[in-house]
């Protein structure tokens, strides 16, 4: 049986060193959100060569492939993401970022790699394929608000999609580990920034201005009084202030300040009444001080990333069933990721797998110039993104 994941783990060692080598043409040519051209270009190509219906320039510059089978059943929709980070590498690798300042250090080098793996397995199994398996090869989830997979799904790629499935590789988890959870997975990520206006002066004479660097330190300290005393302590949420502008020399007092941070939450509601009480406390604090303030929350910024729960108790025991590496429940994350927009179209789940492995040096977590990847979970990848479109689109 093809969709055995034993049968799918002896299938892949054919497939192992050519995942390994697109991972590392990728990873030494990595592009930013929205330039993902060259990476696109090699995704279509690859699918074409496996019998993929391709349609390119999905939301920008995303590809979509179609594998249909022979038999009726389930539209299954598998996701990778293709951007890099400006990250300037700090890992010494023969296939080392050629493009001096970016860098995949969040693995999505490795989500495209895996990706194409499944394809490759899938294809081999045609004829015995249940249903339409859809690869969406999504461009910019690290630009943030309006990111990728909105334009995606705009463009009409989740039409027709019946399951959704998502993969990203962890520097926190051991090789080889899936980690998820039934619903609230990852958290809304909501930016703001904070134009506070006071009026200048020097700075020997404070109480002829108003002092906007002052009134920035007061709204710092009220804004985390948000988090301890008006949200209900059993709801998660983090509000930091990640960014502080303000004047140009040591004795004079300036005009303005601007602050940036982000606001993160696990559900809607209490998405709602924080972002509320966030603005009324920041408004107030600037008319004490006889200042004004302009408040801007990013548009269209990520929701909640919420697995289905009957969709992942079943990828749970699915996952399980692959020879080498462990299935855990993990706590949720107050990281944002816009493969919520995908599970919003359809049921689904998006899951981790491990990499973290201290003898190959992978030790460094995603995001960091030192990440790297313990490429022998890569087939890992391929295999479980296989199994789960075989397993659902047969349901």
């Amino acid at each position: 049986m093809p969709s055995d994941s034993q049968t799918l783990l002896k299938e892949i060692k054919q497939y192992e060193n050519e995942i390994i080598k697109i991972r590392r043409k990728i990873h030494s040519n990595p592009e930013l959100s929205y330039q993902e051209y060259e990476t696109a270009k090699l995704v279509a190509q690859k699918l074409r060569a496996l019998g993929v219906q391709v349609k390119p320039k999905v939301g920008g510059t995303g590809v979509v492939g179609l594998l249909k089978g022979a038999k009726k059943g389930k539209t299954v929709g598998l996701r990778a993401d293709m951007d890099a980070l400006p990250v300037l590498e700090n890992v010494e690798l023969p296939f080392k970022s050629k493009n001096a300042g970016v860098m995949h250090a969040c693995g999505h080098d490795t989500h495209v790699a895996m990706l194409l793996g499944a394809a490759m397995l899938l294809a081999k199994h045609k004829a015995e394929l249940s249903g339409t398996v859809k690869f969406l090869f999504q461009p910019a989830e690290e630009q943030g608000g309006l990111g990728g997979a909105l334009p995606m799904v705009r463009d009409g790629a989740m039409q027709g999609v019946d399951y959704v499935f998502g993969l990203h590789i962890a520097g926190d988890w051991a090789s080889g580990t899936f980690a998820l959870r039934e619903g609230p997975l990852m958290a809304a990520p909501d930016s703001f920034k904070i134009k506070i206006v006071g009026r200048g002066g020097h700075g020997s004479h404070p109480s002829d201005t108003i002092d906007p660097i002052y009134v920035a330190t007061q709204v710092i300290t009220a804004i985390q009084g948000v988090t301890s005393r008006m949200i209900d302590q059993t709801k998660p949420l983090v509000i930091s202030v990640c960014s502080i502008h303000s004047g140009t020399k040591d004795n004079i007092i300036p005009d303005e300040a601007m602050l940036e941070g982000t606001i993160r939450t696990l559900d809607e509601k209490t998405r709602k009444e924080a972002k509320s009480t966030f603005s009324k406390i920041v408004n107030s604090v600037c008319k004490t001080y006889g200042a004004r303030c302009e408040i801007e929350m990013m548009r269209d910024a990520y929701p909640v990333t919420i697995n289905d729960p009957k969709v992942t108790k079943q990828a749970f025991k699915i996952l399980k069933t692959i020879k080498g590496t462990k299935t855990v429940e993990c706590d949720p994350i107050m990281g944002g990721e816009d493969m919520s927009r995908f599970l919003q179209k359809a049921p689904g789940t998006f899951y981790f797998l491990g990499t973290k492995n201290p003898k190959k040096g992978c030790v460094a977590p995603n995001h960091s110039s030192k990440f790297k990847v313990d490429e022998d979970v890569l087939k890992y990848g391929a295999v479980s993104l296989a199994k789960l479109a075989l397993e659902f689109g047969s349901s």
